[in-house]
């Protein structure tokens, strides 16, 4: 089994071709599986002390669809107590600049209340929103990318991001 399992929803495809880079960052198949959060179940986290969350921030500041139904349905039995959990999101901080990165946010708040230990904080610098239930402390609780308005950015935060996952997973 791969060290880390990342679990990702997609609507447009953008958070699910992220999800890829990052894989492949890591090293691919051999570190990292990616579960689509439509089709994953409670039990599918028991395998990894390590994991990886991915969703985008949908409309004014919700949870993507998939994501939506499992934070209601399922994500209250996933046994997060001694899990290193991490989370990426995408969205458009100049369209929705009052939500950026919301579901982050939210997604965080929620597996932290179940045990979950939050790594992988990034820098709110270099980017021009005007609030996000992602950011505490000053940091993003994640990778924020934004596709939308700094496509040329998301490679170099991508390799940034897992070169410092690497260290606090300690893979």
């Amino acid at each position: 089994m791969s060290k880390i399992g990342l679990f990702v929803g997609t609507t447009t495809g953008k958070t699910e071709e992220a999800a890829e880079k990052i894989k492949e960052e890591f090293g691919g198949d051999d570190v990292v599986t990616i579960h689509d959060i439509s089709e994953a179940s409670p039990e599918d986290f028991d395998g990894y002390q390590n994991v990886i969350i991915g969703c985008p921030t949908w409309d004014v500041g919700e949870l993507q669809s998939d994501w939506s139904g499992f934070y209601s349905e399922e994500l209250d039995n996933v046994k997060f107590t001694g899990k290193k959990v991490a989370y990426f999101g995408t969205g458009d901080q100049i369209g929705y600049a009052d939500n950026f990165q919301d579901a982050m946010g939210i997604l965080e708040e929620k597996i932290t209340g179940l045990g979950g230990t939050t790594i992988g904080s990034w820098s709110t610098e270099g980017y021009d929103h005007e609030d996000s239930k992602a950011v505490k402390n000053g940091k993003f609780v994640g990778l924020a990318l934004d596709d939308d308005n700094q496509a040329d950015l998301t490679d170099e935060r991508i390799k940034e991001w897992v070169k410092q996952l690497k260290t606090e997973f300690g893979v």
